[in-house]
């Protein structure tokens, strides 16, 4: 079964939406973490050892998109721990689309994206 953890970074409290996006994976029949919100990078990390996840999705309606994603992948990094595949969801500049696909994030998901495609690539990601 692919697993998957969800999770809020920083300061961002809206969840509604990651929360829609977790009971639509997991109606899919996949296992879902919710970390929830005010997550750290280390909380992260924790999480996504302790839990073995294959998806690692996270979501920002905050800004720093970049920085937080650079800060997560450098935790597994210096850590030595492969890094779950990465997704991204939220309000994301134009400009942190290709930054972000160059940090190694498999999909970038704005509001409004249909929870099939979501679904739908998973499920390809992890293959």
């Amino acid at each position: 079964m692919v697993r998957v953890l969800l999770a809020k970074v920083g300061f961002d409290t809206h969840d509604r939406g990651v929360r829609v996006v977790a009971s639509a994976i997991r109606d899919a029949g996949m296992e879902v973490i919710y970390g929830g919100v005010f997550q750290t990078d280390e909380s992260i990390y924790r999480t996504a050892i302790d839990e073995d996840v294959d998806v690692l999705g996270l979501s920002f309606l905050c800004g720093g998109h970049v920085e937080w994603m650079e800060r997560v992948i450098g935790y597994f990094v210096d850590r030595g721990a492969d890094l779950p595949a990465l997704l991204v969801g939220g309000v994301i500049p134009h400009d942190d689309l290709v930054k972000l696909k160059n940090l190694g994030v498999k999909a970038i998901f704005g509001p409004g994206t249909d929870l099939n495609e979501i679904i739908d690539t998973i499920k390809r990601i992890t293959r």
